[in-house]
């Protein structure tokens, strides 16, 4: 893999997210990244508002930033619409429902196009739910189910300013899958990683559970996963 992969715990698209969002642009080494905000998480809700928020706020940092509008499994396999993900120097996926965006991406062709994005050196993002089926496994409501494994021994839990860790990690311990690592991420804040471990972005931080225990990294710090 030689592009990155950035995982933001939530807030996404707010003054708040740009230094954090302008080093996105710069991950992708590309002076105008062509950029797509895809809102399947979002799409019981209201998808063209966080598809056009997302967009506008990429252009505004100097993106070349649009849409795409994948809202189910059947749009996440039609040839023509995921198509531009070929052409995509940043491809980030909106918060929502995470459960409905497990399954419309699954075993995917979108999915698929995603993959060899991060393999020609592509940025690929999410926020909050996007960034918790990054992950190897995924935690909703106290249950566990398989993710999509972009990011490799990871699970995400978004909005983590609002968590105390050491009862986070109470609730961790038993369940917490061999080799894992639990990344609690603050709203505004994320964490890209590559080869050389993970970098902390925004102006919270990034909590990291395994069976050793808890450790806090805070904007600018690195961090790698132990399996």
């Amino acid at each position: 893999m030689s592009g990155r992969i950035a995982l933001v715990g939530g807030d996404e698209f707010r003054a708040s997210c740009v230094d954090m969002d302008a080093e996105l642009i710069a991950a992708s080494g590309v002076e105008r990244p062509r950029t797509l905000i895809i809102p399947t998480a979002a799409a019981l809700e209201r998808p063209e508002l966080a598809a056009a928020n997302g967009a506008r706020h990429f252009k505004a940092l100097g993106a070349d930033a649009a849409p795409l509008m994948a809202l189910d499994a059947r749009d996440a396999n039609d040839e023509a619409l995921t198509a531009a993900v070929d052409n995509a120097h940043i491809i980030y996926l909106t918060g929502g429902n995470p459960a409905y965006l497990l399954e419309a991406l699954r075993g995917s062709l979108l999915l698929d196009r995603m993959a060899s994005a991060l393999e020609r050196g592509a940025v690929v993002a999410g926020s909050s739910a996007g960034a918790m089926v990054m992950g190897r496994w995924m935690r909703f409501r106290g249950r566990w189910s398989a993710a999509l494994g972009v990011a490799p021994n990871v699970v995400v839990l978004p909005h983590h300013e609002r968590s105390n860790p050491d009862e986070t990690l109470a609730e961790l311990s038993g369940d917490l899958p061999d080799g894992a690592a639990a990344l609690g991420i603050d709203g505004a804040s994320g964490c890209v990683g590559g080869a050389d471990g993970w970098r902390v972005l925004g102006g919270g931080a990034v909590a990291v559970y395994d069976k050793r225990g808890w450790r806090r990294f805070g904007a600018g710090e690195i961090f790698r996963i132990q399996s």
